[in-house]
Formats: structure tokens, C-alpha cells, sequence
């Protein structure tokens, strides 16, 4: 196919059903563009031209809890493969924070931002130390994660160590630890805040029922055997707030994705605590925000595709 005739994006996913919102918003205004699924995928490094103009990642982290062969590290070839044939991947810079929870701390901090205090571990062995000096309970985390995968909450250092000598803390997908010191939700919720293009899009208040972990706030996580239930509200975060979102989103090289952060109810401090390279919007948008992002979101990546046309053209 000539560039001439390639559509103008390509949406690379591997859940198969996720995106539904978005496809629908691209087909009402008009984008042409073709599905990728990552399933049965593959690609010759010395061929295997993108299949549209530009490519939007849609790459979930939570994928290795649906398919043990998940797509995650493969994506960051595919990606590469197609930048390097001067192809417009959009969100694909995202990979490098979305996949490494102790990556979002260490940018949180160096920004001079606050997040629970936390320590990573490469081995099950080191976990008890690396909970020295940290208040609990404590909550270990896989490093790469996703929907609250495997997040595990331990009350005394004698129940962490035993959990680590028996080899049963949640560990990543790439071998590594969290150890995190477990915060309150002040008003038993969080917020999540989007972001497109480094900008501030919409925030919302997540609250559910206990310690629940997994929040994804989309259509298809609310329908899921066993999701939590969850109330959505609309939020409007201090301009402070806005402003270190933003901060983390240009400096994580995040182009659509969201920052979650909590009010610690111990202290009132505000506790940074996940950077999200997969916005998947919230359910039934236009009732709990009174517009629908996917149309932000869709008017955003036609400029994109707008830009690539001229450089075609010149």
C-alpha cells in the first residue's frame, strides 16, 4: 500500500474491548482508521511498514493478568521498529514510566513532589529489610501492574517476612518489588486526574467500598466478574495540583494518560502514588462530567494526523 493510501491512524490494543468508546468517536468524526489488535501479531524487522500515518498506543499494562504471552515488552519493539521508519507512534514514550512503578516514584520524588514512602526490591529475600524504617501496615506491589494487580497489604513486619520467606509478595512481571507504606484515602476515595498533550483534561473522585485497590474507572472494568463498586464524581483539584500533574506528565513524556494521588488522612498531606500512560475514560462520561473526552481526544490526534499530512506534503 502507498503512503498515499494508508488511513490516517492505526489504534495498536490488546484488549478487545476497551476501546469501543474510542472507535466510536473516531467513526463520528469522521477519522479513517484501522483496529491493530496485538493478539497473533507480528512484524519483520526488516520490513513491516506501519499500517497507517500515524499509530496510537493503547498498550495496558494489566494485559499480563489476561494472557501470560501478554504484549507489553513486545510492544516496546514494535514501537521502535516504527518509529525508526519515521512513523508517528503517539503515546509510545509512555512505556518507559507506565511500565515501572518504582520509575513513577523516583520521578514523583525528583520533581519534588510527594508520594508514600517507598522502597524496591529485585528479590523476595530483601523485601523484609527493604520495609525497615517504613511505617505499617505496608502494602507490596508488582512493579509493572495494573487494575490493582496483586497489591497485597501486610500488618506487622512479621507478616511480610513470612510472606517473603514462602515467596508469596507480588512480584512483577520483570522480577520487581514495591514496598510501600499503606496511606488512608481521607474521605475513603482518590483522584484521578487526565491529562492530553500535557494538559490537564478532567479529574475525577474515585471512592470504593473497603481498601479496594482496583479503580480503573472505564465501561468495560465495571462489568467485570468481581470489579469493585465504584462511585465517580467530578473533581476540580487545587490549580497546585493541576500544575504538578502536568509536571509529571511532560516529564514522564505521558501524551494522553492520568495521575492518581490520595490525601493521606494521617497528616493531610498529598500522596502522588500512580502515573498512567492508558486513559480509558470514565464510564458514562457525559453524566459524570458533562462532556465526552474521547472527542477531546479525537480532535487532538487529527491535529496530529493534520501535522503528518504537511510534513508528507513538504
Amino acid at each position: 500500500m502507498s503512503a498515499a493510501d494508508l488511513p490516517d491512524l492505526a489504534v495498536v490494543y490488546e484488549h478487545p474491548e476497551w476501546f469501543e468508546p474510542l472507535f466510536a468517536a473516531l467513526e463520528r468524526h469522521g477519522v479513517s482508521y484501522v483496529k491493530v489488535p496485538l493478539a497473533g501479531h507480528g512484524f519483520d524487522p526488516a520490513g513491516s511498514p506501519a499500517p497507517a500515518r500515524v499509530v496510537f498506543s493503547r498498550v495496558a499494562m494489566s494485559s499480563f493478568l489476561r494472557e501470560p504471552e501478554h504484549p507489553i515488552f513486545y510492544a516496546h519493539s514494535l514501537f521502535d521498529h516504527w518509529q525508526g521508519q519515521g512513523t508517528r507512534v503517539v503515546n509510545a514514550s509512555a512505556l518507559t514510566i507506565d511500565t515501572s512503578k518504582a520509575r513513577q516514584m523516583s520521578l514523583i520524588a525528583r520533581l519534588g513532589l510527594k508520594g508514600p514512602a517507598t522502597r524496591v526490591a529485585h528479590r523476595q529475600a530483601d523485601i523484609p529489610a527493604a520495609a525497615e524504617g517504613l511505617r505499617f501496615p505496608v502494602l507490596v506491589k508488582a512493579d509493572i501492574g495494573g487494575a490493582g494487580a496483586g497489591i497485597t497489604r501486610y500488618e506487622t513486619p512479621e507478616k511480610l517476612a513470612e510472606a517473603a520467606g514462602e515467596k508469596w509478595c507480588p512480584v512483577g512481571v520483570n522480577g520487581i518489588s514495591l514496598v510501600q507504606e499503606y496511606a488512608p484515602r481521607r474521605s475513603g476515595k482518590i483522584t484521578r486526574v487526565e491529562t492530553l498533550g500535557g494538559k490537564y483534561l478532567y479529574a475525577i473522585d474515585i471512592e470504593s467500598p473497603g481498601d479496594a485497590f482496583d479503580l480503573c474507572p472505564a465501561d468495560a472494568c465495571l462489568v467485570r466478574p468481581g470489579a469493585p463498586t465504584l462511585t465517580m464524581t467530578k473533581a476540580t483539584p487545587p490549580d497546585e495540583i493541576i500544575a504538578a500533574v502536568e509536571r509529571l506528565a511532560v516529564a514522564g513524556e505521558i501524551e494522553v494518560g492520568g495521575v492518581e494521588y490520595l490525601i493521606d488522612d494521617r497528616d493531610g498531606s498529598v500522596l502522588f502514588y500512580d502515573i498512567n500512560g492508558l486513559s480509558n475514560f470514565v464510564a458514562n462520561p457525559v453524566g459524570v462530567l458533562g462532556f465526552d473526552p474521547h472527542d477531546n481526544l479525537v480532535a487532538w490526534l487529527k491535529g496530529i494526523i493534520d501535522d503528518e499530512k504537511r510534513k508528507a506534503a513538504a
